[in-house]
Parts: C-alpha cells; structure tokens; sequence
C-alpha cells in the first residue's frame, strides 16, 4: 500500500513522523527523525498530502516539500489539538504526529497559506522593528518607575520631562544618576534603530508594485501596504472585502441563539499588528479630516457624530482592510470619488 498522507510533528532536532495508506492504517511510523535525515525520508516518498502545524519553521519546511512534488498543507495548532488521544497514547511526539495526519484529512479543516521567502523576508523586517517598539516602551516605563520611587514627576515618553532629567541627572541621588542616565541613553539609541527600519521599510514599499498601490488610500502607510501585500492578499478562502474584515478581527462577534441576533465587541481575530496599523491609519484619518468635503470625510465625520470615535475608527479601519482587499485582488489603483454636485 502506498502512503497518501503524512503527519509530521515538528521541533528543533528531533521531528516525529506518522504516515497512512490508503485504509487509513499507518504505514509509517518513526517518533524520532533527526533533522538532517528528515528531507531525505520525504524526498523518497511517493506524492502525497503533508500535514504540519503551522510555526516559525512550517512554511521553510513546506518550501522544500514542495519541491519534491508533495502538497503541504499547515495548521492552526488549536485545531489539531481535538484529534490528540490524549486518553489513549498521552502527549508525546509520536501522538501529535498521528493526530496531525488526522486533522489534515478533515473536509472542513482551515489550512494556514504558506509563506514565500520574500515574504518571510518583509516580515523579519517588520518584526525585528515591532522588536525595538516594545523594547523602547518596556524602557520608558521602568524608568517611570524608578523616577517615581523617589519622589520625581513621571515621565512620560518623548516629553519635555525626560529632556528636563537629562539636564539635571547630577541633581538625582546616589545610583539613580547612572541609571536614568544609562536608561535614556538606551532608549534615544532604540530610537535612532526605529528611525532607520522605518526608511528601510519605506524604501521597500516604493520598490513594490502592490505596495505602492496599496498607499494611495488614506491612512495607510508603507508598514500598512507591505503587511496587506505579504498576508492576506493570497489567502483563497477570503471572497470579498467583508471576509477580509472579519478576518482581521474587525467584526463584531456573533452570540445568537432562538432567532435573536446579538452582536458583541470586535473578535480581536487575525494578524494583531496588521490590525493594530489600521487602527492607527484610522485615527490619523479622523485627526486630519478637517474641512474634507470629499464622499469618504463626510462619511467619517458623520460616524463620529451618530456612534461615537472608537465605533467610527475600528469602522474605518475596516473599510481601509476591504478597499486594500480590493485594490490587491482586481489590480487597479484607488481612486477616490468626487463629491456629488
């Protein structure tokens, strides 16, 4: 009997294989694989179905299945989970492959795109500057707690309170002199870091066809157009602009039971940073509307007034997610209507 579906387990050194026929019963079972021998054990195989769960190393691995005729298909972990006899053969590596090899084979199963190199490439570099973002924050708020430890104004970040602080760094007691100091050195460094992946990024955008497209909207800028382009533009299960939004965790979720419909707050779904430099591109929408007589800054203006700002930026930002849906999906540029006469 030939294998037509194969689970893999994946890890750092040691990866655990379970492969089926075609009645379902295993036919190749190997707990412990090392790395090395791993490619050669599937590059030796029949075409078949591979199944993995989706991690930092899955879409690297699916390259190199791919190659060799195979088609990887990568999963949500939480989605393998109910598939694990737990009960039966515990938690170990072994379980989770046969329960990959399983849920892989589900007619309903949600699959993860895998990502091409350049993709994980723009990514790296949006990730090592998100990186630098929340290392800068974790920096101001410990210095804000050391400063007030000891009786001093918070500060806050990028305020005239930390110029003050520097100028006056011999007034502070003891050792909390080196510190502030080595403190505020270490944040305009991270400062100086961001700066730089912000033209790196920049620079990238211009050299992308779809994320120059992608800019023209407003409220998106260079990070927004290169994370629409690398992620959600070649996902097949997202039909329209509604699907992109709910997939991004803009849409109100559902608790609707006995024909009543009750719709609660956004699901909070998806890629949480794409979904956080929309929210941003939509704030910085509403501050600079303005007198903006324009169809799309009548129809902001008029959101804010009838359900409030935070109602009207996570409805902006969902507007800005299907519109970049729809520049990527039938090629064209976005071109803003006039205003009615």
């Amino acid at each position: 009997m030939s294998i037509i579906t194969v689970g893999i387990d994946l890890a750092k050194n040691v990866f655990a294989v379970h492969g089926v026929d075609d009645n379902g019963k295993p036919a190749l079972v190997k707990p412990k694989v090392s790395r090395e021998h791993l490619l050669p054990l599937i590059a030796q195989l029949p075409p078949c179905v591979i199944g993995m769960e989706a991690c930092s190393g899955a879409h690297y691995w699916a390259r190199q299945f791919r190659q060799h005729g195979h088609t990887v298909r990568l999963m949500a972990p939480k989605f393998v989970t109910p598939y694990r006899m737990s009960g039966k053969r515990g938690k170990n590596d072994a379980a989770d492959a046969a329960a990959i090899c399983e849920a892989v084979t589900r007619p309903h199963m949600r699959f993860v795109p895998i990502k091409e190199e350049h993709q994980q490439i723009i990514l790296c570099l949006h990730r090592t500057r998100n990186g630098f973002v929340e290392e800068r924050t974790a920096t101001y708020n410990r210095l804000r707690g050391l400063i007030s430890g000891i009786r001093h104004r918070p500060v806050r970040r990028r305020s005239p309170t930390c110029d003050a602080l520097m100028e006056h760094l011999e007034d502070l007691p003891g050792y909390v002199n080196p510190c502030v100091g080595d403190l505020l050195a270490h944040a305009d460094s991270l400062d100086a870091r961001i700066a730089e992946y912000d033209r790196v990024i920049a620079k990238a955008a211009k050299e992308d066809a779809r994320s120059k497209r992608l800019m023209q909207p407003a409220g998106h800028r260079p990070d927004h157009g290169q994370r629409h382009a690398g992620q959600h533009w070649r996902r097949p299960r997202l039909q329209n602009g509604r699907q992109v939004a709910a997939w991004m965790g803009l849409a109100p979720g559902q608790y609707s039971s006995g024909g009543t419909a009750r719709l609660g707050r956004i699901t909070k779904a998806g890629d949480s940073y794409l979904r956080s430099l929309l929210v941003m591109g939509a704030r910085a929408i509403l501050s600079g509307l303005g007198d903006k007589q324009d169809r799309f800054s009548r129809w902001a203006r008029s959101l804010v007034e009838r359900r409030g700002y935070w109602k009207a930026v996570v409805a902006i930002a969902a507007k800005n997610a299907r519109l970049a849906w729809a520049v990527l999906r039938f090629g064209e540029d976005f071109r803003l209507q006039p205003v009615a006469a």
